[in-house]
């Protein structure tokens, strides 16, 4: 009888629906104000544990990278569950790499949930949490789903209502903008608008409901003046009559959200050409049910975090 325990999951991408910056912090990060939500454009990861006397972790994908957030993420659980055994995964990328989209944090978050009901163990939230904000800022958003509050570096998190399920599309103008590099850029304008000017609008979007044409990400202006295409993006989702359209994140993806389904495809037809996808806002109830339903060999309960029937 095999002891090797299976689940493929999927890791959503996210959108900001507002991102302030409002300056640098005394350790070196900075001081934001932002609105995630998380879409169904999603990479597929497949992880197999077996026990086993001592740790291995194997990773298959396609980008071969030194230095993979997932293979951390694994490390991370076998350390703090004090276990050993093999670990073996296969990463499938379907979100695009450096475009503000969150794929990499997502997929780290992703092996956070599920490796710990496949090891027949348990980790609660508040050390998934600190996991996650070792891993990188962007990663405890994905342990909460739906739509979010972040402050702080982006890890203090307030869960919003749920909308509704909106339709979107997003186009990837194939520009690498490293976030370094953004803060970079964006540091000699911090101090053109204050910061209580910031946090006064921030708060009037939080009221608003996330989804506004008013919505602002202080990183899309020092890209509109460097790279005409996001821009030239932007404007058409806006005249194909877009509820709102924006850069996500540093860059350098750029969104529109629409009112209906056949507009949404009407504007993916338009984007043809391009990397473009079409997605939905994905609601807090609906990505855990996703969770659950991906476990659902695994678990008895719908709690969350996702736990094994037979944890110890």
């Amino acid at each position: 009888m095999s002891l090797t325990r299976w689940a493929r999951v999927r890791a959503l991408a996210k959108i900001n629906l507002e991102l302030r910056v409002l300056g640098e912090r005394p350790d070196g990060y900075h001081e934001l104000r932002t609105i995630f939500q998380t879409i169904s454009l999603a990479d597929s990861i497949e992880i197999a544990f077996t026990p086993a006397r001592k740790t291995t972790i194997e990773l298959v994908d396609d980008l071969h990278l030194a230095d993979n957030l997932v293979a951390r993420a694994a490390r991370a659980v076998m350390d703090a569950l004090r276990l050993t055994g093999q670990v073996e995964m296969r990463l499938t990328k379907r979100i695009p790499m450096g475009a503000g989209l969150g794929g990499g944090s997502s997929d780290a978050a992703a092996v956070l949930l599920a490796l710990p009901v496949l090891a027949g163990r348990n980790l609660p939230i508040d050390c998934l949490s600190k996991l996650g904000q070792e891993l990188g800022s962007d990663v405890p958003f994905f342990l909460l789903g739906g739509a979010a509050v972040g402050i702080g570096r982006g890890t203090e998190l307030f869960p919003l209502p749920d909308g509704p399920q909106l339709n979107g599309v997003l186009v990837s103008p194939g520009i690498h903008i490293s976030t370094a590099e953004a803060y970079r850029l964006l540091k000699s304008s911090l101090t053109s608008e204050s910061q209580q000017n910031k946090i006064v609008t921030f708060q009037s979007r939080v009221w608003d409901g996330g989804v506004s044409r008013a919505a602002c990400n202080d990183f899309e202006t020092m890209a509109l003046e460097r790279y005409g295409v996001i821009g030239a993006i932007k404007k058409r989702m806006l005249r194909a009559g877009a509820l709102m359209a924006l850069m996500t994140g540093s860059g350098s993806a750029v969104y529109g959200i629409f009112p209906g389904s056949a507009q949404a495809s009407e504007v993916f037809r338009v984007f043809r050409k391009e990397k473009a996808f079409r997605f939905s806002l994905v609601s807090r109830a609906r990505y855990r049910a996703m969770w659950w339903r991906a476990l659902e060999e695994h678990i008895t309960a719908r709690v969350w975090p996702p736990r094994n029937r037979k944890e110890r």
